[in-house]
């Protein structure tokens, strides 16, 4: 980026003032873009183990209810 010469309180010219404000703007994207990013991460971590965990009492249950129903039927047998 050039300076100019002189006393002015500009630093650029004004093309390259944009172009370094747009780079500023793309690197402020990039970084909330990779925190976003881990944050998504996150959750889908979250979400797996919430899901092992819904599995985990659906088995639960259905073994429940399959002891249950062999508990009667062994009962029923042995009258």
């Amino acid at each position: 980026m050039s300076r100019r010469s002189g006393g002015s309180k500009y630093l650029y010219e004004p093309f390259d003032a944009a172009s370094a404000r747009i780079e500023a703007h793309e690197r402020v994207f990039d970084e909330r873009w990779h925190g976003l990013e881990r944050r998504l991460q996150a959750i889908e971590g979250m979400l797996e183990r919430l899901e092992r965990r819904v599995w985990l009492a659906v088995y639960g249950a259905a073994a429940m209810f399959s002891a249950d129903v062999v508990y009667g039927l062994v009962a029923r047998s042995m009258q």
